[in-house]
């Protein structure tokens, strides 16, 4: 349990260093905005590709780790649209349940990638790896289409939800980074270089601008839909996804790294995809302020109790 919490020391350090940014030197929400599309749309995606493209997927338990994780965002995704008209009876708008599903079933890459290599190194990463090709996909066609179909009055068309998907950098750098790793592309010399480069500054940056978008105000203010969102994150599913991990037979790292991509809070893009797409933004960064200060004390009881 120590060292689980040694490692994510310097995870939530760099979070803390976002919000004292924000507060004492950036204060502007425009400067952020560019940070955090820099993040999503370039260095993220440099990450992926270069992690994916080089990742030594025959050494790891791809249908264990992956088949556990996007299981258990399945049975999140079912659960939080099963509960869907109990939610409306209780006065939850449309945009109001479009963040607390994404705070329900997201996750924060950039947080897990990081706890992973502390933890466990290459091989961390190269099962972080996995999890990223089992749910970044998932997670964002389903994401979109709730957001589609729940966050505005109107439903629109299938060819405006497809585009959507087709514009979205995390799906295409997935897709790219596995056809090189399946083809045996070779991802070597200035061009790994240069991608590592990019991918290197995604996660500090990723963490400060996680910082940066915490409200202190929000972590003091009670709302029901943000405790429900919490309590499905960071305790139902590391339960749905640790209990799948051990029915399809994972131990070890394997299962640790499954239990870290579970129980880290939801991502940031998040907010920006509840933006875009007409979700209910203030709701979800109250959302991801609670369950980003949570993690610190969940985090690491949910890796804890399967590290080796």
């Amino acid at each position: 349990m120590f060292a689980v919490f040694s490692a994510l020391i310097p995870v939530f350090m760099l979070i803390i260093a976002g919000l004292l940014i924000r507060r004492l030197a950036l204060p502007e929400p425009e400067q952020w905005v560019g940070i955090e599309l820099l993040s999503y749309y370039v260095l993220f995606p440099a990450l992926l590709i270069d992690t994916l493209a080089r990742a030594d997927l025959s050494r790891v338990p791809i249908g264990g780790v992956g088949g556990a994780l996007a299981a258990s965002v399945v049975l999140m995704s079912a659960l939080c649209l099963a509960l869907l008209p109990l939610f409306r009876r209780t006065g939850m708008d449309g945009p109001s349940f479009t963040s607390l599903f994404q705070g329900a079933t997201r996750w924060n890459t950039f947080v897990a990638l990081a706890i992973a290599e502390n933890l466990y190194g290459a091989p961390g990463v190269e099962l972080a790896s996995v999890a990223m090709v089992a749910q970044i996909p998932l997670l964002n066609i389903i994401n979109v289409w709730v957001l589609d179909r729940h966050a505005s009055k109107s439903r629109p068309h299938w060819r405006a939800t497809l585009v959507t998907l087709a514009k979205n950098p995390l799906i295409w750098s997935c897709a790219i980074g596995l056809v090189l790793n399946l083809l045996h592309v070779p991802v070597t010399g200035p061009v790994h270089a240069f991608a590592d480069g990019l991918g290197r500054c995604s996660i500090p940056l990723g963490l400060l601008v996680v910082g940066a978008g915490l409200k202190l105000g929000d972590l003091i203010r009670f709302d029901a839909t943000v405790l429900i969102a919490t309590i499905l994150k960071l305790l139902v599913m590391p339960a749905f996804a640790l209990g799948l991990g051990l029915a399809f037979g994972l131990s070890g790292v394997g299962l640790a790294v499954v239990a870290c991509c579970s129980a880290v809070p939801s991502a940031t893009n998040a907010y920006i995809l509840a933006r875009q797409l007409g979700g209910n933004a203030p709701l979800m960064a109250h959302i991801l302020a609670v369950q980003t200060l949570l993690a610190v004390v969940t985090m690491p009881i949910a890796i804890g109790l399967v590290t080796p």
